[in-house]
C-alpha cells in the first residue's frame, strides 16, 4: 500500500514516513514543488492534501494527476502528526468495510 503526501512541514517529511510506516504504508512526500511533481506521483494507493502548507499550484497538479489515474484524494487542512493519523485510520476502516 502506498501514500503520496502533498504539503506539510519540511521537518515533518521523517515524522510523514514513520506514521505511515506504522500504518503499514508506502509514503512519498512532497512539501515543496521540485520540478514536474505530477511525473513523481505515480499511482498510489491514497494522495493526501495538507491543504493549509501548500500553494495552489501544487494542489491543482496533483490533483489532476489523481483524477486521471482514479486516485482518491484526502484533503486536510492540518499538517500535523495527530490529523495524519486520524486520517490514515479512517482510510484502513474504510478499505475493511469495503
Amino acid at each position: 500500500m502506498s501514500v503520496v503526501i502533498v504539503g506539510g512541514n519540511e521537518r515533518m517529511e521523517e515524522n510523514y514516513q514513520s506514521i505511515c510506516r506504522s500504518f503499514g504504508y508506502k509514503a512519498k512526500v512532497f512539501t515543496k514543488e521540485k520540478g514536474a511533481i505530477k511525473k513523481k506521483i505515480g499511482t498510489p494507493d491514497l494522495m493526501i492534501l495538507f491543504t493549509n502548507t501548500v500553494s495552489h499550484k501544487m494542489v491543482l497538479s496533483a490533483s489532476s494527476e489523481a483524477k486521471k489515474n482514479n486516485v482518491p484524494i484526502a484533503y486536510c487542512h492540518s499538517s500535523s502528526k495527530a490529523a495524519l493519523s486520524e486520517l490514515l485510520s479512517e482510510h484502513k476502516k474504510s478499505l475493511a468495510a469495503g
